[in-house]
């Protein structure tokens, strides 16, 4: 991990980054093959049929964050390393990612803490910051292992009649129970952590010393960013050229960074400008 220098005196002292399609851009495609092993995961592992299959991942994920989160929800008790093997075992990184030189020049330019935060597992980030070259530019990498260390959940639902006990009264379909017409407050708990959560953010808040209200967050997902704009992050939309809801900066490439935020590298200049100022001063006073 990289060694860590003094923060150069700016608004912020500390990133966070997501990093599927933010790293990289979702036209690589990694993203949309992780969504079919998913699938490929429900109907062959779960017996669930093809036809419903798709559509009952989006749901979870749009509800949850992750699929895998909204699968322990309504009651399958999954083994996470089986599903992340499964679901990211199969993948190309060789294929899919290369190395991403300007980004990481990018990135190492900035005396500032910087963290990639993920809900994929530790191997699969491990993958993908090898490949673009990204390894070493991050203090940490917090990932699922990270906000869930305990494989064994306590409470968690394996048949239908105890499936029965945490849905709302008058519906036996998950199509209906994560319907329009069911608030919030009634989706079956979920034992995994992860974005979007604020439980997921104040987690890493606390893991790694963060201050919200100096830490930009940079993320691909609305409803991430939206989460975290509400516990206090400054936020950057990857991916996008339009703000939304809850989005302080758009950036349609994470190459973009410094024509958007350009006090981050200001300030560093300035404190380089300063030090140098200082050291002819203090070379013209010897000499005198």
């Amino acid at each position: 991990m990289e060694n860590q220098h003094p923060s150069p005196n700016t608004d912020y002292d500390c990133l966070i980054f997501d990093i599927d399609d933010t790293l990289y851009p979702s036209s690589f495609g990694l993203n949309k093959l992780i969504g079919q092993n998913i699938i490929a995961y429900i109907i062959q592992k779960l017996g669930i049929q093809k036809e419903k299959a798709s559509d009952l991942s989006l749901l979870l994920y749009k509800h949850y964050g992750t699929t895998l989160a909204g699968l322990r929800a309504i009651g399958y008790d999954i083994d996470y390393e089986d599903f992340h093997g499964f679901v990211h075992g199969q993948l190309a990184y060789s294929d899919l990612l290369k190395p991403d030189p300007i980004l990481r020049s990018l990135l190492l330019s900035l005396p500032i803490r910087k963290i990639a935060f993920t809900n994929a597992d530790a191997a699969h980030a491990s993958n993908v910051l090898s490949r673009l070259g990204l390894e070493d530019c991050f203090e940490t990498v917090i990932c699922f292992e990270t906000l869930n260390p305990n494989q064994n959940v306590s409470g968690v639902v394996n048949n239908a009649s105890d499936l029965a006990k945490v849905l709302p009264t008058g519906s036996q379909d998950i199509f209906d129970i994560m319907g329009e017409n069911v608030v919030s407050s009634e989706y079956p708990k979920t034992p995994v952590v992860c974005k979007p959560s604020i439980e997921a953010f104040e987690l890493v808040f606390n893991m790694a010393d963060i201050n919200p209200q100096r830490t930009l967050f940079f993320d691909d997902s609305v409803c991430n960013i939206q989460s975290g704009k509400r516990v206090g992050l400054h936020t950057v939309l990857v991916g996008k050229s339009q703000k939304v809801k809850g989005a302080d900066y758009a950036l349609e490439s994470i190459h973009n960074i410094r024509e958007a935020l350009p006090e981050l590298w200001e300030a560093l200049e300035k404190t380089e400008k300063v030090k140098y100022t200082e050291q002819v001063a203090v070379e013209t006073s010897v000499r005198a």
